[in-house]
């Protein structure tokens, strides 16, 4: 017990898991594309994590500290494109990283955070970006579609997570959490099916896989269940085409 909570404060509540299972399910993607390149994961994981550190701290005391360090994180950022890429890189992250700040900022009188029903879609759009626009050379819609409706799946068991306490109209509040797990098995239906028609052979099978690990986690979805459930169960489901991957490479 003493190690799921310090797991929890530590890794968890830090903003440091999210953030690398957003790098990992990256890096699915750039393997399969042949655009794995260290620097690119290290900017992607970077750009999560500053993201939600300042999505999570910016109503808290701690919240000009959250500035400083997003700062020196964007010159880190900024300096692994130039030195690696080109400006165009630097350009397409620099948009990621505004979509980010319109997300959730509270020097701004409506942001995407406050508008019903919009903020899964829009989690989809920011994670899709990253892989099928950022580390490619030229934009990639199947890869898009297939990381924008597995992600958009994937945040809606948050919803039902938060549903006593979202200030803002969600799925589980306007339709029911039964509804609301069928809206999330439809979109990982249609990303399995996307990624047979236009992902390699192996990697296919990946996504597949991890396809019916997350409709488990959906399925299993409710209110009542632990934190843990949501924040290192369903948040891994991201990482599992990767890590599937990884298996059947090598071993």
């Amino acid at each position: 017990m003493n190690v799921l909570k310090i797991l929890k404060k530590y890794v968890i509540d830090s903003q440091l898991y999210v953030s690398l299972m957003g790098t990992l399910f990256a890096v699915f993607f750039m393997k399969e594309q042949h655009t794995f390149r260290f620097p690119s994961v290290l900017l992607i994981f970077i750009t999560y994590f500053s993201g939600y550190l300042y999505t999570k701290y910016q109503y808290t005391k701690h919240f000009l500290k959250i500035v400083v360090l997003n700062a020196i994180a964007g010159i880190v950022c900024a300096f692994l494109i130039i030195h690696n890429h080109n400006e165009i890189r630097l350009l397409k992250w620099f948009i990621i990283v505004v979509l980010g700040l319109l997300y959730n900022s509270f020097f701004l009188d409506v942001y995407i955070r406050k508008i019903p029903l919009l903020k899964v879609f829009y989690v989809g759009l920011v994670w899709a970006l990253v892989n099928c626009w950022l580390t490619l050379h030229e934009f990639s819609l199947p890869i898009f579609l297939i990381s924008f409706f597995f992600i958009t799946a994937l945040v809606l068991p948050f919803d039902i997570r938060d549903m006593n306490v979202d200030t803002v109209k969600t799925f589980p509040q306007m339709i029911g959490v039964q509804n609301t797990k069928y809206i999330a098995y439809v979109l990982i239906f249609i990303s399995c099916v996307i990624s047979v028609f236009y992902l390699k052979p192996l990697y296919a099978l990946a996504f597949f896989l991890s396809g019916i690990v997350a409709y488990i986690f959906i399925y299993f979805a409710e209110n009542k269940r632990d934190d843990l459930y949501f924040s290192f169960g369903v948040e891994t489901c991201s990482a599992l085409p990767f890590l599937f991957l990884l298996i059947m490479e090598y071993f």
